[in-house]
């Protein structure tokens, strides 16, 4: 029998609780896709407690890889039977469901489905912010923050193809070594370290041009410091709490925005692109598997573990 997690309310993981899933047949436009893995994001986790509003019940979940079941009448460029990626619509922790058939992504041979599971989204957010957000070439310096995590995972290794010097940022010096096997050139080590003198001493002084900050908190603007004049401040998450106000005194000289993945690929000529070139880059061997591994119906479990910071890498569920 067909199933979702789903929430009625918002809150805990605990919220997250098994329901029967029957999606009726696809319409104009639509594809219906048996699931086979479904990426985990710390998305899910603002969706399930509000932060990003969801009609309830909610069905989190944004990825995933999946076999073409069904198609809708006008749907010319796909097949059932066909193996897809998509990213950008909510409700994928099922075990089948309906789709917009131009998210569906035909998956080549060569990218295994955990591998694209996994990392679809995070390609799209590093396309957004090396493309898009500041076009990263040979020369730029690049801080990321949680560069041991699964969006700092695939940030490196890009920003690396692109030319750039990566700084990473990491807890512990076990993550040290995962962020130094993506390709960063230097690892800061530590929650308490004075970011900006770190910063400084590997730049000449100069800061760097691009620091990309999933942690929010007090660490915004500690990174804000570490910024060259006229270089770049994106905040992609806030893992570590809502960061206190910024004055704008404090942005002279320094760019600061909050670019959304789901904006950037609402366009489907953009998503497209983007889609395309993330593929590409796995084919290349750039991103690196070694998911955890959950049951879609113990997706509590790995709620728990991504807000405990305790996933390094990536996940994905299993229906």
């Amino acid at each position: 029998m067909s199933y979702a997690m789903h929430f009625t309310k918002t809150g805990g993981p605990e919220e997250l609780v098994r329901a029967d899933h029957h999606p009726s047949a696809p319409q104009a436009g639509e594809i219906l896709v048996r699931q086979e893995v479904i990426g985990l994001n710390f998305v899910d986790v603002y969706y399930r407690q509000g932060l990003y509003p969801l009609p309830l019940p909610g069905i989190p979940g944004i990825e995933a890889v999946g076999i073409v079941e069904a198609i809708g009448p006008d749907v010319t460029n796909l097949e059932v039977g066909q193996r897809v990626v998509y990213a950008g619509v909510v409700g994928a922790y099922a075990d089948v469901r309906l789709l917009p058939a131009w998210r569906a992504v035909p998956l080549p041979d060569t990218v295994p489905s955990e591998l694209a599971a996994s990392m679809m989204l995070r390609g799209l957010t590093a396309h957004m912010l090396l493309k898009r957000v500041y076009p990263v070439a040979p020369g730029t310096v690049v801080l990321v923050h949680s560069a041991a995590g699964g969006l700092g995972s695939v940030l490196i290794p890009w920003a690396k193809h692109l030319g750039a010097e990566v700084i990473g940022t990491v807890s512990s010096p076990a993550k040290a070594e995962l962020a130094r096997a993506s390709g960063a050139d230097h690892v800061i080590v530590g929650r308490d370290v004075d970011l900006k003198a770190e910063v400084m001493d590997l730049t000449k002084g100069e800061g760097v041009h691009f620091a990309i900050d999933g942690v929010a908190g007090n660490l915004l603007a500690k990174t804000l410091a570490c910024i060259r004049p006229f270089g770049v401040l994106a905040n992609v998450g806030q893992v570590g709490g809502v960061a206190p106000p910024v004055a704008v005194e404090t942005l002279r000289n320094v760019f600061l925005g909050r670019p959304s993945v789901l904006a950037h690929v609402a366009d489907k000529a953009t998503y497209a692109t983007a889609a395309s070139e993330t593929l590409a880059m796995m084919e290349r061997g750039l991103f690196k598997t070694g998911n955890r591994r959950y049951r879609l119906d113990a997706v509590v479990d790995a709620h728990r573990d991504l807000e405990a910071g305790v996933i390094e890498g990536s996940a994905v569920l299993l229906p």
